[in-house]
């Protein structure tokens, strides 16, 4: 399936759940910029950062890229001061939930943890909603089938909101190879298999890992930006 045929599966909002380190914000960024590149997407793209939790790595930061591409970001009340810790969201993020002509992405802390904030809002996921799990079999708590079964049964009860799509994104940052995305791939189906979920993605990073070498996976390939994190991070 080519980069841009997922979009049609895809409900008007789409919630990004996922364990700690697992890859969330950097997906949530790299959706909402090839969102906001497609003619087929169909409405203007906002993104709201819901990361209460985890100070590091918080799509907001990304905020001057994303507004000049287009995308509308939400989140925290101190749209200025990112370093301010303070879990703290502002009143507008309720806007593009309440806008029928706006898709929106919603990145959602790490963990059931994380995801607890959705309740407040989950008036707004009773319909047109799709909810993501985001799942790295590199991550030691999500490395067995059982673990990322028991991490979205998390999520999901403490949300009362079915996760209904399987993200894999397998990596070792930098270092990611083919091998590791088709490790990830194969934990995914099991995990897909014993859930009756879909397997939706597969994410490989842009630029370090050769789509050619992914052909067969079934599931949309999508790309990843390596927006999130800094290069002097990896040397």
């Amino acid at each position: 399936m080519t980069d841009n045929q997922f979009i049609g599966q895809l409900g008007r909002k789409i919630i990004i759940t996922g364990h700690y380190g697992s890859g969330k914000t950097e997906f949530a960024v790299s959706l909402a910029m090839l969102l906001a590149g497609t003619q087929e997407g169909g409405f203007p793209v906002s993104l709201i950062d819901l990361d209460i939790v985890n100070p590091y790595f918080r799509s907001r930061e990304r905020r001057e890229m994303l507004e000049n591409a287009g995308i509308a970001v939400y989140g925290s009340v101190f749209d200025e001061e990112i370093t301010t810790e303070l879990p703290a969201l502002g009143a507008s993020v309720r806007a593009p939930l309440e806008d029928d002509s706006c898709r929106v992405i919603i990145d959602v802390g790490g963990n059931d943890t994380g995801a607890l904030v959705l309740n407040q809002f989950s008036k707004y996921f009773t319909d047109d909603a799709t909810v993501l799990a985001i799942v790295n079999a590199n991550r030691m708590d999500t490395s067995s089938v059982e673990g990322a079964l028991e991490h979205i049964n998390a999520i999901e009860t403490i949300t009362c909101l079915t996760v209904s799509e399987i993200v894999n994104n397998t990596h070792l940052l930098r270092e990611t190879t083919a091998v590791d995305i088709i490790k990830g791939y194969d934990l995914c189906k099991k995990v897909c298999e014993r859930s009756e979920k879909h397997l939706l993605f597969n994410c490989y990073p842009k630029g370090l890992v050769d789509p050619e070498s992914l052909v067969g996976l079934t599931g949309s390939l999508m790309p990843l930006g390596l927006y999130m994190r800094p290069a002097w991070l990896d040397k």
